[in-house]
């Protein structure tokens, strides 16, 4: 992985800078009332063990109108910019604008192990320009995203680094990757997915192995003609440890909420309140709605609430087969990718906002994209890697 140099972090700050500089101009919008200019925890008067006991908006984790976001570390850097310029809107933009582009820097190191150096670059300027990040970088509790990522490539960068000569375990790197990964966490609740991303990095790309392998072995060792190699074993303990650290950590962060999910209204969510097959058919169809907007984010919006995307109430509707086109494109990308070439997509970290496994407060939200657009951008470089490698190559005939 060849490092980082002083004119590649330039070139990206300086367009961060020139996309963003219009932002810092502006005001407080939408949930930034809430989390800024109505949340007492920001004030000098409040304790700081407070921020620990409260939920992102600043009401009591304990209270059923909860929202049960626990980001304490985030709302600190608000708090930090309540003792720096109060109310004044200007530092909390500027201090998102910063977070941007360390996280647009720190992700070309990440594509430095995908992608030659040209590609990485393309890739990271792609993030750092790409309009789907606009709510997460001009809306001030945007933030969450930023700080969230920050230490979740953080961790990323960390675990690669845990195999050691002789393919053995690094135990430090381990131990550090687990800390970043809480640390992201307790900045917003996405943040631990990055496991899933370092056990698919550790199977198919550290250790090389591909899904025939992998079958293979486990079946040969079912029947008894065959036992586990000693380097799958190795790997298999990390990835134990790992996800065991995982689990404590979701144990905490039941705790933390009181073993209780927040309680939306159809104003904020209106399929979470549908009947069955309307709520599994919308959710289905709003990934390939959020896939769409990566593709094509020419028509954003800043609040998906209430009829923004209708209720798929039939079978027959015809959106139904935007959905299928969409898991049947994603079914054959992921086979091809775990088999051939390992490349990881990180779309992990949109499962927790995808409302498939648990309803959230929202419809679509395109900040909510902001991790899972660094697999946009790393699929986009590599298919312009592998053009521009054929272009080559045709060139030299």
């Amino acid at each position: 992985m060849a490092d980082i140099n002083l004119k590649e972090i330039t070139l990206i700050v300086g367009v961060v800078t020139a996309c963003y500089w219009n932002s810092l101009f502006c005001g407080f919008v939408f949930d930034d009332v809430s989390a800024i200019l109505d949340n007492k925890d920001l004030h000098p008067s409040t304790p700081l063990k407070t921020l620990f006991q409260n939920d992102f908006w600043g009401t009591p984790m304990s209270e059923e109108r909860s929202h049960k976001s626990y980001r304490p570390l985030t709302v600190l850097t608000f708090r930090l910019n309540y003792l720096l310029s109060e109310l004044k809107p200007m530092s909390y933009h500027l201090l998102n604008m910063i977070f941007h582009a360390v996280v647009s820097v720190i992700f070309l190191k990440v594509c430095r192990l995908f992608l030659d150096n040209k590609s990485s670059v393309i890739a990271s300027l792609l993030f750092a320009v790409h309009p789907i990040h606009t709510e997460a970088v001009t809306g001030v509790v945007g933030r969450a995203e930023l700080l969230s990522s920050i230490f979740f490539l953080a961790a990323f960068l960390s675990y690669t680094r845990s195999k050691g000569p002789d393919n053995s375990i690094a135990w430090t790197p381990i131990a550090l990757t687990v800390f970043l990964v809480a640390v992201a966490t307790l900045c917003k609740e996405q943040g631990i997915t990055v496991v899933g991303i370092c056990c698919v990095y550790e199977v198919f790309i550290a250790q090389g192995y591909t899904l025939p392998l992998l079958c293979t072995t486990a079946g040969q060792f079912l029947r008894g003609k065959g036992s586990i190699p000693f380097s799958m074993l190795q790997t298999l303990v990390k990835l134990i440890v790992l996800m065991f650290s995982t689990l404590l950590l979701v144990v905490i962060r039941v705790q933390v909420i009181q073993s209780q999910l927040p309680v939306f209204t159809r104003f904020d969510n209106p399929a979470a309140v549908s009947p069955t097959p309307t709520r599994q058919l919308t959710f289905n169809y709003l990934l390939p709605v959020n896939a769409w907007l990566l593709l094509n984010p020419s028509e954003l919006c800043c609040d998906w609430t209430m009829g923004t995307i209708p209720l798929i109430e039939s079978l027959l509707d015809i959106r139904n087969l935007a959905t299928f086109t969409f898991f049947c494109f994603l079914g054959t990308l992921g086979v091809f990718s775990l088999r051939y070439s390992g490349r990881c997509l990180m779309a992990l970290p949109f499962i927790p906002a995808s409302n498939l496994f648990f309803p959230v407060g929202f419809v679509v939200a395109e900040r909510v994209l902001y991790v899972p657009s660094m697999g946009f951008c790393i699929l986009v470089a590599h298919g312009w890697q592998k053009i521009s490698t054929k272009s080559l190559r045709q060139n030299n005939l």
